[in-house]
């Protein structure tokens, strides 16, 4: 039987009861620096909205992020691009046909252009109010509210570094906002993480990967002393949890969206899931308690 629909949804109900203003602290587990030697307790595994509450919200904007949540997410993630006028614009493709109603690069509109666009019906009529949000605008809803992932996507890496480069410009915004201490940039590329890693005041950093940890991941890791490492599920073993977990690092896999892999994951004694449902993963992880 599919544990999915043995499990009754309570999501809307829990969603409308949450106060979206609470900060979400689970009992115990008070929220610490994450780029400090004041490491958050993981005594349990981290809960973390891909791209928000993608199962139910068009992913990556704000009624996915406040949905997360309010759901009890302890971390959303996100994209951050750029667009033409050198804006940070959160949005996953570097295209805009699959999640708006436009068509072509994201780099090649301006952030009005872009603000025009309906970043939300396509996954449902009732979201065809969403826009695609600046990243200033879903710190400003998560702060105090639960930790952000942004990752930088790769392309929109710079190899010249100009004075806006994307990884600096994240950078600022985190620094004005006074949030580093609950931020985590995550990135497929390692000339952007490299980039981050001699930038000062820079938030912890995460490396994502699709094929399996080897000498090189742990010594990249390594040298610019990243927070976590963020593999494909499918790639995963409890040897290489156990191997960069020895190192220092926190293990967080993606795309942990069925019961089957969430097992998996927590038998390999993982630190986090990042998965599109938070409370459907909430309950797995109550099934897991009570079993």
């Amino acid at each position: 039987m599919d544990i999915t629909k043995a499990i009754a949804s309570k999501d809307d109900n829990i969603i409308r009861k949450s106060n979206p203003n609470r900060f979400w602290i689970p009992k115990g587990n008070p929220v610490s620096m994450l780029n400090s030697d004041r490491i958050p307790p993981f005594n349990q595994p981290w809960i973390i909205g891909h791209r928000g509450y993608r199962a139910k919200y068009p992913e990556n904007t704000l009624a996915a992020f406040q949905a997360a949540i309010a759901a009890g997410a302890r971390m959303i993630e996100l994209d951050v691009a750029l667009s033409r006028d050198r804006h940070l614009v959160v949005i996953h493709d570097a295209t805009l046909e699959r999640t708006t109603n436009g068509h072509g690069l994201v780099a090649d509109f301006t952030l009005a252009e872009l603000k025009h666009l309906d970043a939300g019906s396509w996954f449902q009529a009732k979201f065809a109010d969403q826009r695609l949000p600046e990243l200033s605008e879903v710190l400003d809803i998560a702060k105090g509210r639960a930790f952000v992932n942004i990752e930088i996507k790769s392309h929109a890496y710079e190899p010249h570094h100009p004075p806006d480069a994307i990884e600096k410009q994240v950078v600022a915004l985190v620094k004005q906002k006074k949030i580093a201490d609950t931020v985590l940039i995550s990135s497929f590329d390692g000339n952007i993480l490299k980039q981050l890693s001699c930038l000062a005041s820079a938030p912890a950093l995460a490396l994502i990967s699709k094929t399996p940890a080897d000498k090189h991941t742990k010594e990249f890791c390594t040298r610019i002393k990243a927070f976590s490492w963020h593999p494909n599920h499918k790639i995963l073993t409890r040897r290489q949890v156990a191997g960069m977990q020895a190192v220092g690092l926190k293990v967080f896999p993606y795309n942990v969206d069925t019961f089957e892999d969430y097992q998996m994951m927590i038998d390999m004694k993982v630190d986090g899931v990042i998965a599109s449902d938070p409370i459907l993963t909430r309950q797995w992880s109550r099934i897991r308690k009570a079993a």
